[in-house]
């Protein structure tokens, strides 16, 4: 029998019962992951269905909120001033007003007009400035600045006076088509609260100290001041809430209003008309200037946009044309994924219209504007999807955690649990064969470990050794017998020829009973052979370190008619064996080598390890074995020398094979370049 290792048939076919508990794991991990999805999918609809509804039922109130703000004087004015301003940075362009003029000599209610309309630009510091001209043509030509600011005790100037640089003064420019216009109105104090503000023109843009000569007010041009409230401060001077409203006439817009074919208010160039405003004060003093800081400008249309839902779309029209058209911008600052909003959109329908559509009018002075409002849940969908994208997070950690505990259980227990369950019906499937018997082995070197599978792997193996290993000695009691019988009826059958001879007779009585021995020693040397008997020997395997005994045996070696034997010792190597069979087994190979080697040359002993085994060379200089007769010359009678003294060869190796197989070990021969190697294998104690 073949000591080493067996190779497994191929791998039998197993059915789905054979990984019904891998595949019932898989689903469980898949059925985990799907429900994730599922649950996310679900909170997902009902969120999109209630954002549908919610939009439904709010959709007209927004509407009505934004009609609401449009018919305010404010909204009027957005609604009446939709082209931007096209003057350049530090001009104010007038606005168009939604009543037909303001109040100018009234200061409550210049004050009043200014806050209803929201025309006022908002500076730094408290400061306001409304420019604007009325919605009636007829009211005349006039643009109409009404400023509100913090200033202390205005400082007046004497009737005739010329010379205002230690005076309060407002200097006022004009710029359209290219050309500027420019006034200087010094205060004149009626009394500690109001004053007046008659109008100068000047040509020179920079002279805002100096009247000319003779000059006279501008007769269309009125103004007035006012100082209201209490002390701002407990410091001196005291500062007070201080009020300047005026009105400036522009010849331009008068000559617009008498143009053949009607009169064109308000001006077509009004947007591209710029105005400056200060209010100097003693010594080149600035208590306020217009174009001296970034102004928060009054509502616009395009402010509208902020009221408006993702996806709403406001349309503003006057007859047939678009005055505005509003798009309502997504809340989010991250974009929407374009996966995660395909997919929103594939989810069961909400039960509101994909589409709302509302409509209302605005009357102002300027006429009637239709209002539009439309609405779109692709921009509700947009929206959830950006949310989603945040929560998206949760869910792929959730499913990263289910990926990565089937990982683990699928690598660190099923996958090894399958290859034992495959290794092991291969195993099963050699026994159950019906040609030939073989017990192989089980190769669990990749599955042992401490865990509960790894221990229960390891004692598969370790069992199926101890059934090879006691399979192996019964074999080999088996050949001992049969060889011992054999022997026994080798040497009994040349007595017993010989008492044929004595008793060649058929008259002799004792030939009946010769022939009844040879015929039953002919049984007996059918059945028995010299292996049974070698089988049938017991060892006391023990542990022994191999060195020191390679060591003895080459300092003895002499003593058994074996010269010239050399070893170089090594570290200690403990094995499995019994001393005496072994040094008889190595003897045997030591007189093989001996007879076979080259006269003069040594015969080398090398001790090596390798993993589980500790393995002896025996090596020898000489004629190398035939390629036919490597692995027969370890059976029992397999020689190619002639008997000597009529003994039989072909014993020795047999018995160190027989012993070296009781013991756990192996013995196997190869050729090398200048002789042969025996290669005797004993397992680690």
């Amino acid at each position: 029998m073949k000591l080493g290792r067996v190779e497994l048939p191929d791998m039998p076919r197993l059915g789905v019962a054979a990984f019904r508990n891998r595949i019932v794991f898989h689903l469980v991990f898949i059925a985990l992951a799907l429900a994730t999805l599922a649950l996310a999918l679900a909170l997902l609809n009902e969120e999109r269905q209630r954002n549908a509804q919610r939009y439904e039922q709010t959709f007209a109130k927004s509407l009505a909120e934004i009609v609401a703000q449009l018919r305010h004087p404010s909204g009027q004015l957005a609604l009446m001033n939709p082209e931007p301003a096209q003057v350049d940075a530090g001009w104010v362009a007038p606005l168009v007003l939604p009543f037909a003029a303001i109040d100018f000599d009234d200061a409550t209610k210049a004050q009043r007009a200014v806050e209803m309309a929201g025309c006022a630009l908002q500076y730094p510091g408290g400061a306001s400035l409304c420019t604007a001209v009325g919605s009636n043509a007829y009211a005349g030509g006039f643009v109409y600045l009404v400023a509100a600011l913090d200033a202390p005790p205005l400082v007046s100037r004497e009737r005739g006076t010329l010379e205002l640089a230690d005076m309060h003064r407002v200097h006022i420019s004009l710029k359209r088509d290219g050309a500027e216009q420019h006034w200087l109105a010094p205060v004149e104090m009626i009394d500690a609260q109001r004053g007046q503000l008659p109008g100068f023109t000047v040509n020179d843009a920079g002279n805002t100290t100096t009247l000319p000569y003779k000059a006279r007010p501008q007769r269309d041009f009125r103004g007035w001041v006012w100082r209201e409230g209490p002390c701002l401060s407990t410091s001196e001077p005291c500062a007070r809430r201080t009020t300047v409203s005026i009105r400036l006439p522009v010849e331009a817009f008068r000559e617009a209003l008498f143009r053949p074919g009607g009169p064109q208010w308000p001006p077509a160039d009004l947007s591209r008309t710029g105005l400056r405003l200060a209010l100097l004060g003693p010594g080149g003093t600035v208590l306020f200037d217009s174009s001296s800081a970034v102004a928060q400008p009054p509502l616009t249309l395009a402010r509208l946009s902020g009221t408006l839902a993702p996806g709403e779309t406001l349309k503003i029209t006057r007859g047939s044309t678009v005055t505005a058209l509003l798009q309502g911008a997504d809340e989010t600052a991250a974009p929407p994924s374009p996966w995660l909003t395909a997919l929103i959109q594939h989810l069961p329908a909400p039960a509101t219209p994909r589409t709302l559509q509302a409509r209302d009018t605005v009357t102002t002075p300027a006429g009637r504007f239709d209002i539009t409002l439309s609405g779109d849940l692709q921009g509700l969908d947009r929206t959830l999807s950006a949310s989603a994208a945040r929560l998206a997070w949760p869910v792929g950690a959730m499913l990263a955690a289910i990926a990565l505990a089937w990982l683990i259980i699928e690598m660190g227990l099923i996958r090894r649990v399958a290859k034992l369950t495959k290794r092991a019906a291969a195993l099963s499937h050699q026994l159950q064969s019906p040609e030939r018997f073989e017990l192989g082995t089980l190769d669990v070197a990749d599955l042992r470990g401490r865990d509960e599978l790894g221990i229960l792997a390891g004692s598969l193996s370790d069992l199926l050794q101890h059934a090879r290993d006691s399979l192996r000695r019964e074999q080999l009691r088996a050949e001992r017998e049969h060889d011992q019988w054999h022997a026994v009826g080798h040497e009994i059958m040349s007595p017993l020829q010989s008492l044929m001879l004595l008793h060649a007779g058929d008259a002799d009585p004792s030939r009946r009973y010769v022939q009844r021995m040879q015929q039953a020693v002919k049984v007996l040397y059918g059945q028995a052979s010299p292996s049974e008997a070698l089988a049938a020997a017991t060892l006391a395997v023990g542990r022994l370190d191999l060195d020191a005994f390679l060591r003895q045996v080459a300092e003895n070696a002499a003593y058994a008619g074996i010269a010239n034997v050399a070893y170089t010792p090594g570290e200690p190597a403990w094995v499995q064996a019994d001393e005496y069979p072994l040094e008889d087994a190595i003897t045997h190979v030591l007189t093989n080598a001996d007879r076979y080697r080259v006269a003069g040359t040594p015969i080398t002993l090398t001790l090596r390890v390798e993993g589980e085994l500790a393995l002896v060379d025996v090596h020898n200089q000489g004629a190398q074995i035939a390629a036919d007769l490597l692995a027969r010359i370890f059976d029992y009678g397999v020689s190619d020398a002639e008997p000597e003294d009529g003994v039989r060869r072909g014993q020795g190796l047999f018995v160190a094979k027989t012993y070296l197989a009781k013991m756990g070990g192996s013995i196997a021969a190869r050729n090398v370049e200048d002789g042969v190697v025996f290669e005797i294998g004993l397992r680690r104690g």
